[in-house]
């Protein structure tokens, strides 16, 4: 998901503490994709009820984000995914054909009694599916925890947030939002931040860390709409790039040629046909300006009916998770009232 900026990235590793009192716009679908792939049991199964409905991400979502508000100060607001852009539906098709690839897999693995294989495709399988979405929002509501829904992409919608100075930075594993504009990008953001090896079928513990848009783009030498073009020769979610460039090449090229159309013909020629669209949605996304804000109020009896009654959960984890954001005061009601 989202484009690789990895090697070229010029980060900042940070402490929570330097986020206290700011409000991070995260992207909520990377986020609980996160959970869906590391709370998982020892056999790579999701952590569900006893209806068999998956929890894990209700499990990420109620303790992270009350560590986070509680503990550290932060501010959250969670922007969701609208209506995927018809430019992505060649990917989504891609990443719909790779899992029933890792499901294939993982059958075949559970038949040779290759547990770490099995598990290390198991986690490649996870879904966010409708009903997810909306128990997440359901359980930020009864945390008093803003949620945003985008018009289509929610990096889009976050950046425009931090462009606006109503976030101090989008938080998100994924670069895309620095396309979109974003003043800044927090990774890793979590108690213990870790990062998911699908490969391996294990995580490894990583710091939280800043990547200012700016800085960065001054030490590549490259103005944004390079950067978006780099990205574009790399693989985006609208097109897989050109085969053998990887970030620093991209760069390169771009410091010698400027623009995608001052590359050599036999780089040009394996461009798509609607390079243009691409860059120009990046340049551009479809955002809204006045997207409603829904805040739901802080509930502790009506977090642990809806988690303990209906989910499952265990009441002595989900009180203390609460008691943790009781007295952080109101959360921001409107979008003038979030401050960088």
């Amino acid at each position: 998901m989202g484009v690789n900026l990895t090697p070229i990235a010029v980060k900042e590793t940070i402490s929570l503490d330097r986020l206290a009192g700011r409000t991070l716009a995260v992207d909520a679908s990377v986020e609980l994709y996160q959970f869906l792939s590391i709370l998982r049991l020892p056999d790579g199964s999701p952590l569900t009820d006893g209806h068999g409905r998956v929890t894990s991400h209700l499990n990420g979502l109620l303790f992270r984000t009350t560590r986070l508000i509680g503990a550290h100060g932060v501010r959250l607001l969670f922007v969701f995914d609208g209506k995927p852009p018809a430019l992505k539906w060649a990917e989504i098709e891609r990443r719909r054909e790779a899992k029933a690839r890792a499901e294939r897999e993982y059958e075949e693995a559970v038949a040779r009694g290759d547990r770490a294989a099995a598990w290390s495709k198991v986690v490649m399988t996870a879904r966010l599916t409708s009903e997810m979405k909306e128990d997440a929002q359901r359980l930020l509501g009864l945390l008093g925890i803003p949620w945003v829904r985008a018009p289509a992409e929610a990096e889009a919608q976050a950046a425009w947030f931090a462009l606006q100075g109503r976030a101090w930075a989008v938080s998100s594993k994924d670069y895309d939002s620095l396309l979109f504009g974003a003043p800044r990008l927090a990774r890793f953001v979590g108690i213990r931040g870790r990062e998911f090896l699908p490969s391996k079928g294990t995580s490894r513990i990583v710091p939280p860390e800043v990547i200012d848009l700016a800085a960065m783009l001054q030490a590549l030498g490259l103005d944004r709409r390079q950067l978006i073009e780099a990205a574009i020769l790399v693989g985006t979610d609208f097109f897989e790039g050109v085969r053998g460039i990887g970030p620093k090449t991209a760069v390169k090229l771009l410091r010698e040629h400027g623009t995608l159309e001052n590359l050599p013909a036999k780089i040009r020629e394996t461009l798509p046909p609607n390079v243009d669209e691409i860059r120009a949605y990046f340049l551009d996304p479809e955002i809204k300006a006045d997207a409603e804000i829904r805040r739901g109020n802080f509930d502790p009896e009506a977090v642990v009916s809806f988690l303990c009654g209906e989910r499952g959960f265990s009441e002595d984890r989900v009180r203390p998770a609460l008691e943790r954001i009781r007295d952080t005061g109101p959360a921001p009601t409107t979008l003038d009232d979030f401050a960088a």
